[in-house]
C-alpha cells in the first residue's frame, strides 16, 4: 500500500509540475529573438558614436520587444544578455564612427529587419 501512495504522489506531482516546465521551456524562435536582442544592442552602441542623436532609440526598441513577448525567468534574462553582447562587443571594439562602423550599422539594420519580417511572417497570428 505505501508503494501505491507514493506512485499516486509522484503522479500528482509531475502533473502539476509539467505547466511550469512548458512555460519556462523554449520558443521555437527564441534563437531569432536572442540575435534581434544583439542586434539592437549593437545598433545602440554604434548609433551613438557616429552621431545619429536617437538617444535611446535602440534601448527603447528593446524593451518593446521584451514587453511584447513577455519573457520570464531565463528567457528574459537570455534576451537582456543578448542585447548587452552585442553592446559590450562594439564598445570594446569601436571608439569612435569609422568607416566599418557605419557597414555595420548598415549590416545590422538589413539583419534586424529581415529578422523581424520573417519573425512576423512566420508567427504573428
Amino acid at each position: 500500500m505505501p508503494k501505491r501512495r507514493l506512485a499516486a504522489l509522484l503522479l500528482i506531482c509531475l502533473s502539476l509540475a509539467a505547466p511550469l516546465r512548458a512555460e519556462e521551456a523554449a520558443a521555437p524562435f527564441d534563437g531569432d529573438l536572442q540575435r534581434l536582442a544583439e542586434i539592437l544592442g549593437a545598433l545602440h552602441y554604434l548609433r551613438g558614436i557616429c552621431g545619429s542623436n536617437e538617444g535611446a532609440k535602440w534601448r527603447s526598441e528593446m524593451q518593446a520587444l521584451i514587453d511584447a513577448e513577455t519573457p520570464s525567468g531565463e528567457r528574459r534574462t537570455r534576451m537582456i544578455a543578448a542585447f548587452n553582447r552585442g553592446f559590450n562587443g562594439f564598445q570594446q571594439t569601436y571608439r569612435t564612427c569609422t568607416p566599418a562602423a557605419l557597414v555595420a550599422i548598415r549590416r545590422y539594420i538589413d539583419e534586424g529587419s529581415k529578422i523581424s519580417r520573417d519573425l512576423t511572417a512566420r508567427y504573428a497570428n
